[in-house]
């Protein structure tokens, strides 16, 4: 087991790890949308808000070697559900493989984020 960390992603707010790395599988911990130079929640709409939860999954599965490619699975936490088609068009842009999906509503989020995303990464 190998915990994964980047300056380019936000720091851990919690007891827990960016990522970890078991033989072939990355594990994404949930990202919200944290600007990592600033270590505040961007502003503005979701749509702000679910770049930001992405490009910060990005950096983490950089740090990893892979890349949206190797995701199998992702889950989506959002604050409202309403913002179910615009992140969906966001999404389709990172994530063009297609991988397995959940998303939920969910009635808080960290720092009062819009948006949290996890993912779990392979390395074929």
């Amino acid at each position: 087991m190998k915990k994964i960390e980047t300056k380019n992603a936000p720091k851990a707010i919690g007891p827990y790890s960016q990522a970890i790395k078991v033989n072939n599988m990355v594990f994404v911990s949930g990202q919200i949308p944290i600007d990592p130079l600033t270590g505040d929640i961007v502003k503005g709409s979701i749509l702000e808000q679910a770049n930001q939860s992405f490009k910060n999954i990005g950096e983490i599965l950089k740090e990893a070697g892979l890349d949206f490619k190797n995701v199998v699975k992702t889950t989506v936490f959002l604050k409202d559900l309403n913002d179910f088609s615009i992140v969906n068009e966001i999404y389709s842009k990172y994530f063009i493989s297609n991988p397995a999906r959940s998303c939920v509503e969910v009635s808080k989020l960290p720092k009062g984020a819009l948006i949290e995303t996890e993912v779990i990464a392979i390395n074929e």
